[in-house]
């Protein structure tokens, strides 16, 4: 048996990888892959969480030991199979965090279950559009800005006058979970 998904990006309109992957492998085998059908270098952090159908994250396969509390599971990459979290009945729903810092990440959808075909190690079979860069350079990010601090330049939102006093919490309302929680609400990415 074979499991097919497809990955995409929120940073990027027409990237898409779909790997395919024997479901004992486990989710070290699936980041090596995910890695490589990218070309973003080993090293850095990077989790899997197994997510609910409106993309809310449940549980996490991480790539070293956490330190976590004796009553939450822990589960690692390595000694994690895929077969164990991905429910090939519901199509199961991932995000693989790439960029912890600011946790930038990767959309994955079960999107087939192969019978009567074995790999004996994952295979990215479609690969469209060029990925995301695999971490921020905030240095570069200042020299587009401007000088770094609440000084972001002219340009920014063509206002030489922009002025941070200006801004206040009213009118950003409700948006309470949206920024900075753990759920993705951007619609039907599928």
């Amino acid at each position: 048996m074979v499991y097919r998904f497809t990955i995409i990006s929120d940073e990027v309109d027409n990237f898409l990888r779909e790997i395919q992957i024997d479901p004992d492998a486990t989710f070290l085998d699936f980041h090596k892959a995910i890695l490589a059908s990218v070309s973003y270098k080993e090293g850095e952090l990077a989790s899997f969480f197994v997510c609910d159908d409106e993309w809310n994250k449940d549980i996490e396969i991480t790539l070293e030991e956490m330190d976590t509390d004796s009553e939450t599971d822990s589960y690692i990459m390595s000694d994690t199979r895929i077969s164990k979290l991905v429910d090939e009945d519901t199509y199961q729903k991932l995000i693989y965090v790439f960029d912890y810092m600011t946790d930038r990440c990767f959309f994955i959808k079960l999107m087939e279950v192969i019978t009567g075909k074995n790999l004996k190690q994952a295979v990215c079979t479609k690969s469209r559009g060029e990925a995301p860069q695999q971490t921020v350079d905030f240095d570069e990010m200042d020299k587009k800005l401007g000088t770094g601090g609440d000084d972001l330049g002219e340009d920014f939102y063509g206002d030489q006058g922009y002025n941070t006093d200006e801004i206040d919490a009213e009118g950003y309302e409700g948006l309470d979970g949206i920024i900075g929680g753990d759920s993705y609400d951007g619609g039907d990415i599928y």
